[in-house]
């Protein structure tokens, strides 16, 4: 399948998760914060691994964050298809505003490598395509990439979304916007291996075929904290079924909240 299974299907998903109304008082994230994932496939098979980090640094003169996320397969996976993605963005706080992204990834030999550089007093996004020697500039307005677009909604205020609201949300990579529906389903306590954390459940509408089975495919729980970090996922694929749950963390900017009975 010519998309990212394992990682970009979970940027994808989580980068739909939030509302753009209002800002959140608290920060939801800082430098130092690190997420890893398990991701498995159809409910058994450890299918691999996708990280998020995020780094203080300097671009251009401008104090930034970099993002960096990261996928690989598993040993077992790998023998069959092999899936070593890698993503980052370069964006300013608090406004979570993206200087640069960059995407190389190398899927069962599928092939991209590609850089963004957005010019926010132009709104402009130049494209250059390293393996095909294509550079090409577009339009845009207000432009999140692919890594800031999570880190963006996540700075928002989602406490008080209730079942049944709708979201809409744009994203920009490769040569195009995204637009995407989010249905939100309400709040539930789950069982993790952190324990029992309560969460917010939403169910975006998704591209049925290539790789999700239907629109309602995925379902995804973000934790009901000052975090607001995806800690599980669910999604019926075109073939089998595709599972993850967050293994690790560190450097989260607020507490990560336990129920306890």
């Amino acid at each position: 399948m010519r998309k990212t299974i394992f990682f970009l299907a979970l940027l994808l998903i989580v980068s739909k998760v939030f509302s753009q109304e209002t800002i959140a008082t608290t920060p939801a994230f800082k430098g130092g914060e690190w997420l890893q994932y398990r991701m498995s496939y159809s409910g058994f098979l450890k299918a691999g691994t996708a990280t998020l980090s995020l780094q203080e640094t300097q671009l251009e003169g401008k104090k930034v964050l970099h993002a960096t996320g990261e996928g690989t397969t598993s040993t077992v996976v790998g023998w069959f298809f092999k899936v070593e993605d890698k993503y980052e963005s370069y964006f300013t706080t608090p406004e979570v505003k993206p200087y640069l992204f960059k995407r190389k990834i190398n899927e069962g030999g599928y092939k991209k490598d590609k850089q963004i550089t957005f010019d926010h007093n132009k709104n402009t996004a130049r494209v250059q395509d390293f393996l095909k020697k294509k550079d090409s500039v577009f339009s845009v307005k207000g432009p999140q990439d692919m890594i800031s677009t999570f880190y963006f909604l996540r700075s928002h205020d989602t406490k008080n979304l209730k079942a049944g609201d709708e979201i809409d949300v744009s994203m920009f990579f490769d040569e195009k916007a995204y637009p995407f529906k989010l249905h939100c389903l309400g709040f539930e306590t789950i069982k993790t291996k952190f324990g029992k954390l309560r969460t917010q459940k939403f169910r975006p509408l998704v591209q049925a075929g290539r790789v999700f089975k239907a629109e309602e495919s995925v379902t995804i729980w973000i934790t009901a904290d000052d975090n607001k970090i995806p800690i599980k996922m669910k999604a019926s694929l075109a073939v089998g079924s595709l599972r993850a749950e967050l293994e690790a963390y560190k450097g989260l900017a607020n507490p990560f909240e336990v129920v306890y009975d």
